[in-house]
């Protein structure tokens, strides 16, 4: 054979592992509204970026039929592309080769990937769409996914990790997506669980649908295993790109940055956003989005855990992640899920450089038997433990109520925030006028000959000593009360002088985090 008739061949073998598992189940992926494993890839990657590796790898199993079976590319697309010009590494299992399962080759595929990303120091994106373990190979199944959760824990806090659940993700298999940064669900195509409705009936008698178990809703919502809920693959794939824009593409680079003219000033539509009376309730988006960049804010776990909000956003063109109380659900309350919700996402941008900009406004810890049985202090410690872990840029703005514990656990001056602002609507103390001054001023109340005239009077003469954020000022526990209409202006300054610090820690393996 001749040079071109070799190139030829090779020409037409590729063209029949790039088809997967044939035409007629590429169609059956398609009605069932799903893309293929590489049809997803090319959204997900920039035009022309894509370097596969291992295209031509085949399983060696002779098992159970095997051998006489055809596995193109062995289940999974693996490779190096580009997101916006920076390199990603990625795999993207084909559900059309045998549903997409895992056995010894197809995880050494991945594994091979995810070791590149490492040594290259670039993000790891994986798109699972599989029926779970190969079970013709038996053991070799369970080495590759020990293997990948291995690699998955040797990157974390060094490159981002990105999981895409874009079908059914079950067993063994959803730990790999629980280890890395975020995970994305496509709602009504994507599945994540331990073990399936059947065993479940099995087992407890309980009758439960996928949806039901471990749909994107269920994980978005109530487990909290996932961050973001799209609606098609596509969505799916431009929430990545957009993702990987805040993110640096690993722990020894800072943030991307967005250079340009920008404007700090702020309209005064900001006084009318936040009420003065503590009671009232607000959305805390809506002050996020005066402060920070037009359009800039991406919320992460939007619908899991609401009482805090978290997110990415850009303030002058930096990156920076918002922490922030939410007064619209149990008044911004810090419960056991939204403390390890903002514990999670705080450690990730401190691990890859990102600021900190923190949003106060709560009452306290949540109160309650479920809470305390439930362990709110070990969570609530979660959060106390990843800032005062965190050396990165700090940033903390009091907006209203920052009360008891829940003002020390919020980003403050005491947890190491390099600046802190109060609004002059602050009130910081160890808990509201109305509580203190019926403790403090028990006995007087009591004695009086109108208890509620005089709990009144008692209640105006707390607020007036301590809920304000002179007090507070006065001890150099906040930087700064500032007009709020400044909150731009301030948290911009605080992020250039930010940009340089450099904060030391005691030597050490790693802290233990009261998981």
């Amino acid at each position: 054979m001749d040079m071109k008739e070799l190139v030829n061949s090779l020409k037409e073998l590729e063209g029949r592992i790039e088809e997967g598992g044939g035409k007629e189940k590429i169609e059956k992926q398609h009605k069932k509204g799903k893309l293929t494993a590489r049809e997803r890839l090319e959204i997900l990657l920039d035009p022309g970026s894509f370097m596969e590796i291992d295209k031509f790898v085949k399983h060696r199993n002779t098992y159970f039929g095997l051998d006489k079976a055809e596995l193109p590319a062995d289940g999974v697309v693996t490779g190096i592309g580009k997101i916006n010009g920076r390199p990603v590494a990625v795999f993207s299992q084909d559900f059309t080769v045998m549903g997409g399962s895992l056995g010894e080759m197809h995880a050494k595929k991945i594994m091979k990937v995810m070791d590149l990303a490492l040594e290259l120091g670039i993000p790891f994106i994986g798109i699972n769409d599989s029926g779970g373990a190969r079970i013709q190979e038996g053991v070799d199944s369970l080495f590759g996914y020990g293997e990948i959760f291995k690699r998955n824990t040797w990157a974390s806090g060094v490159i981002p990790q990105i999981s895409v659940i874009a079908g059914p993700c079950a067993g063994g298999a959803t730990y790999s997506p629980a280890i890395t940064d975020f995970v994305v669900m496509v709602d009504k195509k994507s599945h994540m669980f331990i073990t399936g409705p059947q065993v479940i009936k099995a087992v407890t008698g309980e009758e439960i649908d996928f949806e039901g178990l471990g749909g994107a809703a269920v994980h978005n919502s109530k487990s909290g295993n996932a961050h973001f809920m799209v609606s098609n693959d596509e969505d799916a794939m431009k929430l990545v790109r957009m993702l990987l824009s805040y993110i640096p593409q690993n722990n020894m680079e800072e943030p991307p940055y967005i250079e340009g003219d920008y404007d700090l000033s702020m309209s005064e539509k900001i006084y009318e956003i936040v009420p003065t009376q503590p009671r009232k309730g607000y959305d805390v988006r809506d002050v996020i989005k005066q402060v920070v960049d037009e359009g800039s804010f991406l919320e992460v776990h939007a619908s899991f855990a609401q009482s805090v909000v978290v997110g990415f956003a850009r303030i002058a063109g930096r990156s920076v992640g918002i922490i922030a109380n939410q007064p619209a659900v149990l008044a911004g309350a810090l419960d056991i899920d939204s403390s390890d919700k903002a514990a999670r996402f705080i450690r990730f941008l401190d691990a890859f450089n990102i600021p900190i900009v923190t949003f106060v406004d709560t009452p306290g810890y949540l109160p309650g038997v479920a809470q305390e049985h439930g362990g709110i202090i070990r969570h609530g410690a979660k959060l106390l433990f990843a800032y005062s872990e965190a050396t990165v840029p700090k940033i903390t703005v009091i907006l209203r109520k920052a009360y008891g514990g829940a003002y020390i656990a919020m980003g403050s001056k005491h947890l190491g925030a390099d600046f802190v602002a109060a609004w002059p609507s602050a009130e910081i103390a160890v808990m509201g006028p109305e509580g203190a001054a019926n403790i403090i001023f028990r006995k007087q109340i009591e004695a009086s000959e109108n208890p509620e005239e005089a709990r009144k009077k008692y209640i105006e003469e707390y607020k007036e000593k301590f809920a304000n954020p002179y007090m507070a000022a006065s001890r150099g526990y906040v930087d700064a009360v500032i007009d709020p209409a400044k909150t731009r202006e301030w948290i911009a300054k605080a992020l250039e002088l930010g940009a340089t610090k450099v904060e030391a820690r005691p030597k050490k393996k790693h802290g233990n985090i009261p998981l």
